[in-house]
């Protein structure tokens, strides 16, 4: 089975799908983002690496970055859907990047009245405002300090852990660096062959393409929120040249930086305006 690495331009996303009419349901793949959901009514199947949950109306369930899941429907759903990437909570990155849940699954989360108002508050958060940034951080760490408190987590063990799991979570800490397969096989004493296999095999994508795609999924948070030049975000994200780096980016997001640049501005602008 391939499983695919799916990119993710934005550092939060929500969906509320309260009316039914999404399905949650969704193939295995697997980002450098947090994934969780609040089932509101319904069953779900979810499956996280290679373990198996029921998840039922009341609970929370998250995937950790780096990790492969997929859902599947048991009866019809409701659901609160958030994606976020950890660099919003940089206080908690270490957790997120090195530690696992026991289970990923929290039962009867409802029965926590600050947790779900919490989660509420998030849903309001792409309410225009000046201070969304800071909101959202606070949000953010307010949430996972307490969802965490309810959660087992463990240090992964090498024997416990899959070589995909190793690979890409070494990939998500050097990206910005002069990425190889040498590099991979070096400091995860696993073949530079294999490894190229995996990436072809299971997550069906070149390992070139992979790292890129790390790079350019940061360059695009840069080119958002900061006034770096192209050549500064270039360097910053681990390309070698301003050539490659257009090159990239354009295959990737169909394109250029400075277009992209230009678009997310103009859509800011014109949030700030219908105040």
């Amino acid at each position: 089975m391939s499983i695919p690495y799916e990119n993710r331009t934005t550092d939060f996303y929500h969906r509320d799908d309260d009316s039914g009419r999404h399905p949650l349901a969704c193939s295995a793949h697997l980002h450098v983002h947090i994934e969780l959901f609040y089932l509101l009514e319904g069953k779900m199947r979810a499956f996280i690496d290679s373990s198996e949950h029921i998840v039922e109306a009341g609970d929370i369930l998250i995937a950790f970055p780096n990790r492969v899941h997929r859902f599947e429907r048991i009866e019809p759903e409701r659901y609160l859907l958030f994606i976020i990437h950890p660099d919003l909570m940089p206080e908690m990155s270490e957790v997120f990047a090195k530690q696992t849940p026991a289970s990923p699954l929290v039962k009867n989360a409802d029965s926590d009245a600050s947790l779900l108002a919490l989660l509420q508050l998030m849903r309001t958060i792409d309410a225009p405002s000046p201070y969304r940034d800071v909101t959202l951080k606070g949000l953010l760490l307010a949430f996972f300090g307490r969802l965490l408190d309810r959660i087992e987590l463990t240090e992964p063990r090498a024997e416990d852990s899959h070589a995909i799991r190793e690979i890409v979570n070494f990939c998500s800490e050097h990206f910005t660096k002069n990425l190889s397969l040498e590099m991979l096989e070096e400091a995860l004493h696993l073949s530079r062959y294999y490894i190229s296999h995996l990436f072809s095999d299971k997550l069906n994508i070149r390992f070139n393409d992979y790292v890129n795609s790390l790079r350019v999924s940061e360059a695009c948070r840069l080119l958002r929120t900061t006034t770096l030049s192209m050549t500064d975000i270039a360097e910053r994200v681990g390309f070698n040249t301003l050539r490659t780096f257009n090159r990239s980016f354009v295959k990737q997001m169909g394109q250029s930086p400075s277009e992209y640049r230009r678009r997310s501005s103009a859509a800011t602008t014109t949030e700030n305006n219908e105040k």
